[in-house]
């Protein structure tokens, strides 16, 4: 299974992922056409920062599930031949509950008052938008055994640093 492993070093904050997101889920999938669309498309990422620090958030694919716990409708549900949680708009009855206990904040209220989050844009055949329009890397979609590996390099570096 592959996870989108976030590099916030470098991230820019430029919100090319948003922008790839909002034309990958629009009725057109072309920049062009999705300025013209309505309702707007949404995005499913979102680039938070300080002005110092930027990081995009998406769904992060929580193992505990807290969306699809709370859903009274069913909406939120855990694929298990994908390994997503995703959601069934049509299902989703727009309580809320799932908002309230993300804690990531990464599921949107759509224009039509229903859930929207993260899909890992799995209509696509390749990586997802996001990833793809991101000019430095800093998304990269990787199996998840890459993201240990990452991470005890990372952790290596900076003790490195500690002891110079």
């Amino acid at each position: 299974m592959k996870q989108i492993l976030v590099r916030a070093e470098n991230c820019l904050g430029c919100k090319s992922c948003e922008l790839a997101c909002a034309v990958a889920h629009s009725e057109s999938k072309t920049l062009y056409g999705a300025v013209f669309e309505s309702p707007k498309p949404q995005q499913r990422v979102f680039v938070e920062g300080d002005g110092v620090f930027n990081f995009p958030l998406q769904c992060r694919q929580c193992t505990d599930r807290p969306c699809v716990h709370a859903c009274m409708a069913g909406a939120m549900y855990f694929d298990e031949e994908t390994g997503l949680v995703q959601c069934d708009r049509v299902r989703c009855v727009g309580c809320w509950m799932c908002v309230m206990v993300c804690p990531f904040g990464v599921i949107a209220q759509g224009e039509d008052h229903r859930a929207v989050k993260c899909d890992r844009c799995r209509e696509l055949d390749y990586q997802p938008a996001c990833v793809e329009a991101c000019p430095t890397k800093a998304l990269q979609f990787v199996p998840v055994s890459r993201f240990t590996q990452s991470g005890r390099k990372s952790y290596l570096a900076q003790i490195a640093k500690e002891v110079e």
